[in-house]
């Protein structure tokens, strides 16, 4: 049986294809509130995109324990054996708007929601293990850089090499996003990082220091620029349409989870820094430990429903897992749930998508679309039995040292990194690395961005520097200096 369409407060609707007029001929009557309701309706459809990572895919999964963490964590989702949680996952493009192409050259989001017995637990990353900045004050300039000329409105080579000739802090990560990396195959066959460094405690108080891999089991696979660009007038959803394509058809992407464990003390001795997300840990030094495996086997049933109005922030944490002092990490506890709160409305948090498992019991109240509030006591201290704090889910401070005051990162090397990367290449990742960097930064009309760019790839690896200056045609006496 056909259901019998309604406005959204119930009451039937009569005619859904003519609107109430006078006579045949009109005017349309004021008093035809089904139609007043469906234009107003359509003129608030559309919500404040992502500022970053607006583009993107999503899908549904489960989350299975393989091997018990409970010495090195209480959270409870990777405490215990074969547990399952569900996730949420969406991968995205960084810089493009929501109707941008999604096999332009980016780094890629990739941002698990774990619904756990505890609440929500987020891991908001990218297909890279680094990122650009060291410092979230930067983060604005960065973006800024990325996006659309305030002029022209238009995309430019010109504004992003112009920040990062004079941001050095982030050429590791430019060569991951000139690199192969910076095309991925598809969403399935990426890898995932957490990015950051974060804090494991376990029941007895001892704390680790945690950095997430996720290894896509599709094995990695990425797209040469050509077939990128062509991909990009063809289809300019490709990478959505694979995504959501391959879970229709039961071929269901997975991914294994690692972490590398960090001693806590060796943590603030470690010989790059910890807590500086534009560089790495060694595998050598700390390798991958397995934790599980995720598989996404589950499409959205509404898109906007259950990715768009998703709200990923890593600010949700569960007991057992505690936030780092990298300084970015820093910045995104607060950026995220404040972007939220914009997009979506203060009370966003109750919208199913991103709703956790257990109740919820605190003493916010009200705002605008606030749902299921009843009679409890909205402030505290009361006499009325109001939900008390957990002091089990107290944080583990860390020791803090020195004087206020707007501090240079402590290592200053942003090179060498970068220079161990390119030394890691292939033969043919490195002539694609170079390719794509000439491409792009020659188009730069500015020769002191592509010389202070140049010298930053020869400080990071000399035959680096040279094969992208002798392909621009500077001096390389000059890129030297």
């Amino acid at each position: 049986m056909t259901d019998k369409l309604t406005t959204s407060s119930g009451q039937a609707w009569g005619n859904n294809d003519h609107s109430q007029t006078a006579g045949v001929r009109g005017p349309v009557l004021m008093q035809d509130y089904q139609l007043l309701e469906k234009l107003a309706h359509f003129n608030r459809e559309r919500i404040p995109e992502r500022v970053v990572h607006a583009k993107g895919a999503g899908a549904k999964g489960i989350f299975t324990l393989t091997y018990d963490m409970s010495d090195y964590t209480t959270a409870d989702l990777f405490c215990g054996q074969n547990k399952m949680t569900p996730v949420l996952a969406r991968f995205s493009q960084v810089a493009g708007e929501s109707g941008y192409p999604d096999t332009i050259r980016d780094v890629r989001g990739f941002a698990l929601r774990f619904y756990t017995q505890a609440g929500n637990y987020d891991i908001v990353g990218n297909n890279t293990p680094v990122f650009f900045i060291n410092d979230p004050l930067k983060f604005p300039d960065f973006i800024h850089s990325q996006k659309r000329d305030p002029q022209t409105h238009l995309r430019s080579d010109e504004m992003q090499w112009d920040f990062w000739a004079h941001y050095p802090e982030a050429l590791h990560q430019v060569t991951y996003l000139m690199g192969d990396r910076g095309n991925p195959a598809s969403y399935r066959t990426m890898n995932g990082y957490g990015s950051h460094t974060f804090k494991w405690v376990n029941a007895q108080g001892e704390q680790y220091w945690i950095k997430y891999h996720f290894l896509s089991n599709q094995g990695v696979q990425n797209m040469s620029a050509k077939i990128a660009t062509k991909l990009a007038s063809e289809d300019p959803d490709y990478l959505l349409h694979d995504l959501y394509d391959a879970i229709a058809q039961g071929d269901y992407p997975s991914w294994k989870v690692y972490v590398q464990i960090i001693p806590y003390e060796e943590g603030w001795d470690y010989k790059y820094d910890l807590f500086d997300v534009t560089k790495v840990v060694s595998h050598h030094d700390y390798p991958l430990v397995e934790v599980g495996e995720f598989t996404l086997n589950q499409n959205p049933t509404n898109y906007f429903t259950d990715i768009e109005e998703a709200a990923f922030s890593p600010a949700n944490l569960v007991s057992g897992i505690e936030p780092s002092p990298d300084k970015v990490l820093q910045g995104r506890l607060f950026a995220y749930h404040d972007a939220a709160r914009y997009r979506l409305g203060a009370n966003y948090d109750q919208l199913a998508v991103n709703r956790p498992l257990n109740e919820v019991h605190n003493y916010e109240r009200d705002g605008v679309m606030a749902q299921g509030q009843g009679k409890a006591v909205n402030y505290a201290p009361s006499g009325h039995d109001g939900p008390q704090a957990d002091p089990s889910s107290q944080i583990h401070g860390n020791p803090l040292t020195g004087r206020e005051g707007n501090y240079e990162p402590y290592d200053p090397d942003y090179y060498s990194a970068a220079g161990r990367l390119y030394r890691l290449m292939s033969k043919d990742e490195q002539d694609r690395l170079i390719e794509a960097i000439v491409g792009s930064l020659g188009s730069v009309s500015d020769a002191e961005i592509k010389l202070l760019a140049t010298r930053q790839f020869y400080q990071a690896d000399s035959d680096y520097g040279t094969r992208v200056a002798q392909a621009l045609g500077l001096d390389l006496s000059q890129v030297k200096k």
